[in-house]
């Protein structure tokens, strides 16, 4: 019984094994049919990090990476990024950011990929209910970071402007 267990297992293997190279090369990789005037936003709301730096900053930026890989050019790409909530920190300058973390001698660790993705055009966001809560002053967000006036509204309406919705949860 064991020989035969076993001389099943060899053929199958055996068979298997053949194959592999054959599904292989059937296998293509899948690329962007619509390629000019896309838009997404990001609903970031969790205070997860990857990298040392926020998680959704980083997966945004490999957004940008994939688009590019596949030939789509910057300007084709209309990403909002709205942080509120327990991210929004994430966004301060360094005074502000550390008063919040409690170390004088830290610094935002975001800043620079912030700076990056407005740069490629992303418009990165801060909730001003966010703001509000914590007793921010817009002087205490990083430069090129949009204040809006709502996370949620104005998630809503670039919905309805045809943004697809990505909800990070990291």
């Amino acid at each position: 019984m064991a020989r035969t267990l076993y001389k099943g297992l060899l053929t199958f293997l055996l068979c298997f094994s053949i194959s592999l190279p054959v599904m292989a090369a059937d296998r293509t990789i899948l690329e962007v049919q619509h390629k000019h005037d896309i838009k997404v936003v990001y609903d970031v709301n969790q205070n997860n990090m990857e990298a040392g730096i926020g998680q959704a900053l980083y997966y945004v930026r490999g957004l940008l990476e994939a688009y590019k890989g596949q030939g789509i050019p910057m300007k084709q790409l209309h990403i909002s990024v709205v942080v509120h909530g327990a991210a929004g920190y994430w966004l301060l300058k360094d005074p502000k950011y550390q008063d919040f973390v409690g170390n004088p001698f830290d610094v935002n660790p975001n800043e620079k990929v912030v700076n990056e993705l407005i740069e490629h055009g992303v418009s990165v966001e801060i909730c001003h209910v966010t703001m509000k809560a914590h007793r921010w002053k817009p002087e205490d967000i990083l430069p090129g970071v949009k204040i809006v006036y709502d996370a949620y509204t104005r998630i809503i309406d670039l919905q309805m402007q045809g943004y697809a919705y990505i909800k990070f949860v990291g």
